[in-house]
């Protein structure tokens, strides 16, 4: 078996938190995200907090977008119904193509744990100039559900039979 097959390609990964109140110092959820990514093979290829706020969203995310090191980008926060979540409001609008399955995939996952509290959660995905984008909720057991449960394997290039990797790979290039 050679090589190509049996380690990961990796891709470069952005974490982005979104959040009022977090720092670096108490975000749990965004140093789950990265510790996770790296111990897969990732690169983390940048991080950054910022607030709640659709048009900041959209600014740094928009400049991941363009970047040619960054794959993949995963927001945890500002999923849920509160006055101040606005992730899918401000994130749906970039994206080229919508992942439909993955925000299915994850509140079915996240029922057995919270069970019917997962409706809450508007975790959702998109393809957005060949980048992929992966909005989470900003609990770390929410961080962990999704990676575990859906993104480790769809951003391994060894998964069968299909992953993400082809996606954002040649296309960003």
């Amino acid at each position: 078996m050679s090589s190509e097959t049996t380690s990961i390609i990796p891709l470069g990964i952005a974490v982005l938190t979104v959040s009022d109140t977090r720092t670096r110092d108490n975000d749990t959820s965004g140093n789950y995200l990265e510790s996770a990514l790296l111990k897969t093979g990732h690169t983390l290829t940048d991080r950054d907090i910022v607030l709640d706020d659709i048009y900041l969203l959209r600014a740094r995310v928009s400049a991941w977008i363009i970047d040619p090191a960054v794959h993949c980008i995963i927001t945890t926060g500002g999923t849920g119904f509160s006055g101040r979540d606005s992730t899918p409001e401000a994130l749906q609008p970039l994206f080229d193509v919508n992942i439909d399955g993955f925000g299915e995939l994850f509140r079915q996952i996240s029922y057995a744990d919270i069970g019917t509290s997962t409706v809450q959660s508007r975790a959702i995905g998109g393809i957005a100039n060949h980048t992929l984008v992966f909005c989470v909720p900003g609990s770390t057991g929410a961080c962990k559900t999704a990676w575990e449960g859906v993104l480790q394997e769809q951003l391994d290039s060894r998964h069968k039979p299909c992953n993400f990797t082809s996606h954002t790979l040649a296309a960003k290039k």
